[in-house]
């Protein structure tokens, strides 16, 4: 099964910065076969995680300086594989993480997400306000935790951690104890 992906996205011609330009994701990749298809939700927001990641982000290699970069996410013996290579695919570094400190955010983001989709489509504008509030900061959470695991690896602002944490919830969608 092919992997979902975007890449050529004009995001970077914004960027005057020559430093920008070698310091961000100019695509990425999720391994088909580390993930299920989720809920029409589920699929918009992982949809919506790459185009945005693509689109703006801050993604850099400590020691490296020759970015633009591709990155493919997926999952390696039940651990998570970013594989990062240059736009023209030679290979530069890969990384495998423990799932396991992400399982009970990821958990969470899970029900949070469940109470956020069935509500916008029966809640009072309140109610939604509410429980999406908390989304933000279960996501937020998430997002600390990938920047934390990821440190000294990769570096990123918090808008690319929390697509990657999206992300990383999309793969861990296989198997989940949902």
């Amino acid at each position: 099964m092919p992997a979902l992906s975007l890449s050529g996205l004009t995001g970077a011609d914004a960027m005057t910065d020559e430093t920008a330009d070698t310091r961000r994701l100019v695509a990425v990749t999720l391994d088909e076969a580390s993930i299920e298809r989720g809920t029409p939700d589920q699929e918009h927001e992982r949809t919506i995680a790459i185009y945005d990641l693509v689109e703006e982000n801050v993604f850099g290699i400590p020691g490296h300086d020759g970015g633009p970069y591709v990155l493919a996410l997926g999952l390696v013996a039940n651990r998570l594989s970013f594989d990062i290579r240059l736009q023209d695919e030679t290979p530069i570094i890969a990384h495998l993480l423990s799932l396991s400190p992400f399982r009970k955010v990821i958990k969470d983001y899970f029900m949070i997400c469940e109470s956020y989709y069935e509500a916008i489509r029966t809640a009072s504008p309140e109610r939604i306000e509410a429980i999406d509030m908390g989304r933000r900061g279960v996501h937020d959470e998430g997002a600390g935790l990938v920047r934390e695991r990821l440190d000294g690896k990769i570096e990123i602002d918090h808008k690319t951690a929390r697509r990657l944490f999206t992300l990383i919830a999309a793969l861990s969608w296989k198997g989940s104890d949902r």
